[in-house]
């Protein structure tokens, strides 16, 4: 059976998390679904060096955000898990909450009824209550809270370098294994 992988991208800042990690499993047999919110799509005009086309062209199957009847919508659909890369705090909200108004959302409530990774990568600074209170019951529901919070034990030489090794790292939580410089300690 392909492993097939759910990539969303949501509105927040930090669209080129979203997009390393296109570029990061378009050299594995991970099939790759990607759902876009409008604003995802918006930020990456404003942010990214890419047209929309070249980020669509990386997954392997691009869903609408408003088709809640797609394939990734269903339990029975079966993939590694679900990565949302950045995660507004719309998105965060709505998936602690259980509303599953669009495609994304809809999905990653599906990853965690059928038990499987979720993991969100939120942007935003600084967090108020009703963030952190989001993020406790997105965990305590079984997903993951990971911040795209670079490491500097390598001493990156660039921004290029750190989103790698932030996405590589994420992307280990699906036992999808990518090359990057792990840190080997001291």
């Amino acid at each position: 059976m392909t492993e097939r992988f759910i990539l969303g991208m949501t509105g927040a800042t930090g669209q080129l998390y979203g997009i390393r990690t296109l570029e990061l499993l378009s050299n594995t047999d991970v099939e790759v679904h990607l759902v876009l919110s409008e604003a995802s799509k918006i930020n990456i005009q404003q942010e990214a060096d890419y047209s929309l086309s070249e980020v669509t062209g990386l997954a392997d199957e691009v869903h609408d955000n408003r088709n809640i009847g797609a394939t990734i919508a269903s339990g029975s659909f079966h993939t590694n898990g679900m990565l949302v890369t950045p995660c507004s705090m719309k998105t965060l909200s709505n998936i602690a909450n259980g509303n599953s108004s669009n495609l994304i959302t809809r999905a990653a409530d599906v990853i965690l009824k059928e038990r499987r990774r979720l993991v969100l990568m939120p942007r935003e600074k600084p967090l108020n209550r009703i963030h952190l209170t989001n993020m406790l019951s997105v965990t305590d529901a079984g997903g993951i809270i990971y911040p795209p919070f670079p490491s500097f034990y390598q001493k990156p030489k660039d921004i290029d370098e750190m989103i790698t090794r932030t996405m590589a790292r994420a992307l280990a939580y699906f036992d999808i294994s990518v090359s990057f410089d792990e840190w080997a300690g001291l």
